[in-house]
């Protein structure tokens, strides 16, 4: 039996499983099995490997996109550049990190993009903000990361700096948080909602809820919105490319 899986910590939102299951009877994809695999700490990333030695291939979210680098002998280019990997293949005892949720989101964002969207608020610093910041980079689009962080870096604002002013500039707005995300839908970053106008565009990661209250808030100010469910399908799709290259 071909075994795949998800790792992070908590699974309860996930729809992976799920999705490659239906998947695999879809296509009639045989002697293949998807599993999750909640981990609290990374540190039990080695004993899971050892435990289950038909492993081909694993996705990583949250909170694990950067802290498994260590745990790999290998990474490609992008995964690289971008310090994060939410995808792992197995080949022999060897094990490779990629990055596919930078493919995802730019196959979805950049058909989104008008002349006026110059500039982009990246709220969160974690593992999917770095794939995003890359795909911004790419698309030579300046970007200010927002966090709650006391102690802020070059480039970073408080979300108490988030002001009418600063969104009339920046009308691109990307939530690489998990605020929002079930089974606390009733969050939402906190930003102006009053100074969102139909100029911006609000993108969320997230894709359970499909409509989270960022998004709800952003429709209502007459913003084009869009959730993280069609990049998701993206790069579930290339990491499964990706296991059986």
């Amino acid at each position: 039996m071909k075994l795949y899986g998800l790792i992070g910590y908590p699974l309860s939102h996930s729809f992976s499983k799920k999705y490659f299951t239906e998947k695999f009877n879809k296509e009639a994809i045989k002697d293949c099995l998807f599993e999750l695999f909640p981990l609290k700490e990374v540190q039990g990333f080695p004993d899971l490997i050892s435990n289950h030695n038909s492993l081909l291939g694993l996705a990583v979210t949250i909170p694990f996109k950067e802290s498994i680098l260590p745990y790999l002998h290998e990474l490609d280019s992008v995964a690289q550049k971008i310090g994060a990997v939410n995808c792992i293949s197995f080949v022999g005892s060897t094990m490779k990190g990629f990055n596919t949720d930078a493919i995802g989101f730019e196959q979805t964002f950049r058909p989104l993009l008008k002349l006026h969207h110059t500039k982009a608020l990246v709220l969160g610093t974690g593992g999917s903000s770095k794939a995003v910041q890359y795909v911004l980079d790419k698309l030579n689009m300046k970007y200010l990361l927002v966090t709650s962080k006391s102690e802020k870096a070059i480039g970073t604002v408080g979300y108490n700096e988030i002001d009418e002013a600063m969104l009339n500039q920046y009308t691109v707005i990307v939530n690489c948080t998990p605020v929002g995300m079930f089974p606390n839908e009733k969050e939402q970053p906190a930003i102006p909602y009053q100074f969102i106008g139909k100029n911006h565009l609000l993108y969320d990661l997230i894709y359970n809820p499909l409509d989270t209250l960022f998004l709800q808030n952003g429709m209502r100010q007459g913003a084009t919105v869009k959730n993280g469910h069609e990049m998701l399908l993206i790069q579930a799709e290339e990491n499964w490319r990706i296991w059986n290259a």
